[in-house]
């Protein structure tokens, strides 16, 4: 039998976040948040609309998800993000004690991995998931940003 929510189903939403926020001339970072295959939050950067750099899309989604469930953890939670999270989210990930992060593309210079930042225990992990799809649009962003400049 075929499972519609899936990984690349979710995964697909948030691309469609992450192409939302390029529309709008951010980073396009896109994330959302599901419990029992239900999207409970959705979130694309709005670092620049915003003129804040704590306005990640994880940020955004975790703050939606919390008043969501009426509560700070994300307990039975799955975070898709499109980019893996950067060390200030993964520390907000690590305090909403969210159950399971799967994330597309990897960001070998700012992720967390990289940096060594710590997950809770609990939190499961999981990389990859349409990283080729999530990297052609980063990288179509940057490339649009220099020609702009």
């Amino acid at each position: 039998m075929i499972e519609p929510y899936d990984d690349i189903y979710f995964m697909k939403k948030a691309l469609q976040e992450a192409e939302s926020g390029f529309e709008k001339g951010e980073i396009p970072v896109g994330a959302i948040i599901v419990i029992d295959n239900k999207i409970i939050a959705r979130a694309h950067n709005l670092t620049e609309m915003l003129n804040d750099v704590t306005a990640h899309a994880e940020m955004q989604a975790i703050t939606a998800a919390a008043n969501f469930l009426g509560g700070k953890y994300l307990h039975d939670c799955t975070m898709y993000v499109t980019l893996e999270p950067c060390q200030m989210c993964a520390g907000a990930l690590y305090w909403s004690q969210i159950s399971k992060i799967v994330y597309a593309a990897r960001d070998v210079e700012r992720g967390y991995i990289h940096l060594k930042t710590k997950l809770h225990p609990k939190t499961k992990i999981e990389g990859g998931i349409m990283e080729a799809e999530a990297s052609k649009l980063l990288k179509h962003f940057f490339i649009e940003k220099r020609n702009l400049n």
